[in-house]
């Protein structure tokens, strides 16, 4: 045997020990069980181990090559142990064959003579050789190895030609799609730039060809260019599916373009851009805005809030959508929360996790600020990686073909699905879609059957996000969340910097009101000496500013502060509308005077548009923002939060001259903005709560002011 690198001989055993003698004499003695632990042992010149015959791989070979490899088994067999099948037993035995009579060269001798006698010629060095190979690798080792020698998809094709075109393949996995000749040219020129024209001859064109789909077909290559980006941006198996036991555990957000027209104010059709919220667990659309076209990250903000809120009753929708004549366990729940009732039946989630596109939506500091306010974890997923949040684009395609494709306007999901005037039958507005959209969540998503639900104690019947829901809030608890004022105004965009003596200028528009002159010229307590404003891009007409106030929780709160323009435009508009006025206005005067003309300009634009007067580019901007007016009339998007609109500012704004070189840090670009809202809801048994949350109705306590930098393509990276 082979023992640390030396050859022994076993001279006695005795008992759980060993004695070996080793080639130059030497004796040693040792427990077996170290002799056998030890990674080198090994018995030298010991029988093969019995193997099984590989039946999967014979099955893969020809019959005429299985069947050979099989009748050479039986030869052998009878070669070495006289019987056919190798057993041995007694029994009939040729005499040729025979152990007990015969060498094992003369049966070698007779087997030849009998299968060349048969037809077939064959040498007794042949049977031998046949003997050992059996002895090796066993009936495997029989098989024809010209039937399983491995063979190349690319045939003979050279080498250097193979190499050009894989990298023309790999190259045009971003480009648009385009035919085979075209790469035949790409692949062509690549060669000669290479090893000199001419000097490497491409094959004929149909060989050409089944060496481009024998390097491409597996590896995606040659699909539309949606299928190669998606396949290219698809991170490497094997994949690990996503467990989750707990409602809000991992919620996924995303936004996409609802294939439907709505007819927004003086006729414009436009396609609205929806933003759901997926609870993984139930399966269940936690929450759901739509907008017109440009999401933005107050959009994003608002649908944290919209899931931790429960969704109130409409007055149109029937009682069967009620919470309580739901499988949700009402009773119970409404002990914890009163603000469930009069809710509708879907479910109230809080976040632990939120997965995100890196759209800037979801990426932008503020909405980061929010996941960090309300304690969310915020889990960018990997760029352009559609699989990272499967669960919730295969709801996008789910409301298409179960609610969108039955509201008239139905655009379909591709240009190629589109009937000849769609646009003329759109009817239905953006606020009046939006509540067929909710109501379509309540009794049609939440109530029906998901194949992706399963209870362990009912493995065979799928469950609705409702009953999953009821299922899972029973194991986990309930603990509710209330959110006030303060909470609704951390959650919109923020910007940091001073407040001078003419107020506060955000992009050419001067905020501006009397509780500013304490603060005027003066540096905050932050780190950065700047002042902490919020706005919202929907309603620009005011921000609010984080101001020192004594008695409230760390001694600040929050002051409105109004658009010194605010009267001159009464019309609704957006931060959208005020960009695209400034895109038009050319600065000729003084910045202030510049403001003014903005001013004046943005309520031209409103009153010509209204009058069904100006381009189509007018019309459409003018129609995004009064809609989103219309979506927030009555203070709407505060009402959901706590039911009541929001304080207005406290008086009339000035009209200071402006001044150049302001000192100002943003935190997000203001470059779009869309529309829509959500009716207020106020249930009489919560009348009483402190608004913020807390036993004294006081704001709960505020953030620190530090800047923080979030990678999130790092951070995507390490998911």
């Amino acid at each position: 045997m082979r023992f640390e690198g030396r050859t022994w001989t076993v001279a006695a055993l005795a008992g759980g020990q060993v004695r070996l003698i080793a080639e130059n004499g030497e004796m040693a003695a040792m427990l077996l069980v170290l002799l056998f632990a030890d990674e080198e042992f090994e018995v030298l010149g010991a029988p093969a181990a019995l193997q099984v015959p590989p039946l999967g791989l014979l099955e893969s070979l020809p019959a005429p090559v299985r069947e050979r490899a099989l009748a050479w088994e039986r030869h052998v067999r009878e070669v070495e142990t006289g019987c056919p099948d190798g057993s041995g037993a007694a029994g009939p035995v040729q005499a040729g064959y025979d152990p007990a009579v015969r060498t094992l060269a003369q049966r070698e001798e007779a087997k030849a003579a009998e299968l060349s006698a048969a037809g077939m010629l064959t040498s007794a060095v042949t049977v031998r050789r046949m003997r050992a190979r059996y002895r090796d690798g066993g009936v495997w080792g029989l098989v024809d190895q010209r039937a399983v020698r491995p063979r190349s998809a690319l045939g003979r094709a050279d080498e250097r030609v193979v190499d050009a075109l894989r990298e023309v393949l790999e190259v045009g996995r971003e480009r648009s799609s385009g035919t085979l000749g075209r790469l035949r040219v790409y692949t062509e020129r690549l060669l000669a730039e290479r090893h000199g024209p001419g000097t490497v001859p491409l094959p004929s064109v149909a060989t050409f060809n089944r060496l481009v789909h024998a390097l491409a077909d597996g590896r995606g290559l040659l699909g539309s260019a949606r299928q190669r980006r998606w396949r290219s941006a698809r991170p490497a198996p094997p994949f690990v599916p996503t467990t989750v036991m707990a409602p809000g555990e991992l919620v996924i957000m995303d936004s996409t373009v609802l294939d439907a027209f709505v007819v927004l104010d003086d006729g414009v059709v436009e396609r609205p851009e929806l933003t759901i919220a997926l609870d993984v667990a139930t399966r269940s659309i936690c929450a759901a805005v739509l907008r017109p076209k440009g999401t933005r990250s107050v959009d994003a903000a608002q649908l944290l809030a919209q899931m931790m809120v429960p969704a109130p009753m409409r007055p149109a929708w029937p009682e069967a959508l009620a919470m309580q004549r739901s499988v949700i366990p009402y009773e119970r729940l409404l002990s914890v929360d009163a603000r469930l009732e009069g809710a509708a039946a879907r479910p109230v989630i809080t976040p632990q996790t939120v997965v995100v596109d890196q759209g800037k939506v979801f990426v932008s500091s503020s909405f980061v600020a929010a996941c960090g306010s309300l304690g969310i974890s915020l889990q960018p997923a990997p760029p352009g990686n559609g699989p990272a949040k499967g669960h919730v684009e295969r709801a996008f395609s789910s409301i298409n073909t179960l609610f969108a494709q039955h509201v008239a306007g139905y655009t379909g999901s591709h240009t190629g699905e589109r009937g000849r005037d769609t646009q003329g039958e759109a009817v239905w507005t953006l606020a009046q879609l939006d509540d067929l959209l909710q109501e379509w969540i309540v009794c049609g998503w939440q109530e029906r059957e998901h194949d992706g639900l399963r209870h362990p104690m009912m493995p065979r019947r799928a469950l609705s996000p409702n009953e999953m829901w009821a299922a899972l809030v029973g194991v986990c608890g309930y603990v509710p969340v209330p959110l006030g004022r303060e909470d609704y105004i951390e959650l919109m965009p923020v910007k940091r910097q001073k407040i001078n003596d003419y107020g506060i200028r955000i992009d050419y528009r001067t905020y501006d009101h009397k509780t500013l002159n304490p603060y005027r010229g003066e540096a905050s307590t932050a780190a950065d000496g700047l002042w902490e404003i919020h706005y919202n891009p929907h309603a620009p007409d005011e921000v609010w500013v984080r101001l020192p106030q004594p008695g409230r929780p760390r001694g600040y709160g929050w002051e409105a502060v109004p658009w010194i323009h605010r009267t001159l435009v009464s019309a609704p508009f957006t931060d959208f509308t005020w960009q695209h006025v400034r895109s038009t206005v050319a600065q000729r005067g003084s910045r202030v005077s510049h403001e003014h003309d903005l001013a004046l300009a943005l309520r031209e634009l409103l009153e010509r548009a209204a009058a069904g007067h100006g381009s189509r580019r007018d019309k459409v901007v003018a129609a995004r923002a009064r809609a989103h007016g219309a979506a927030n009339e009555g203070g709407a998007v505060w009402g959901i939060l706590y039911g009541q609109p929001p304080p207005a500012a406290g008086g009339a704004g000035r009209d200071d001259v402006l001044e150049d070189g302001e000192d100002v840090v943003e935190d997000e670009k203001t470059t779009g903005a869309t529309g829509g809202g959500c009716q207020p809801f106020e249930p009489a048994a919560t009348a009483g709560v402190a608004a913020a949350g807390t036993a004294d109705g006081q704001a709960p306590p505020v953030r620190d002011s530090t800047i923080t930098v979030y990678d999130p393509f790092e951070k995507s990276l390490r998911w």
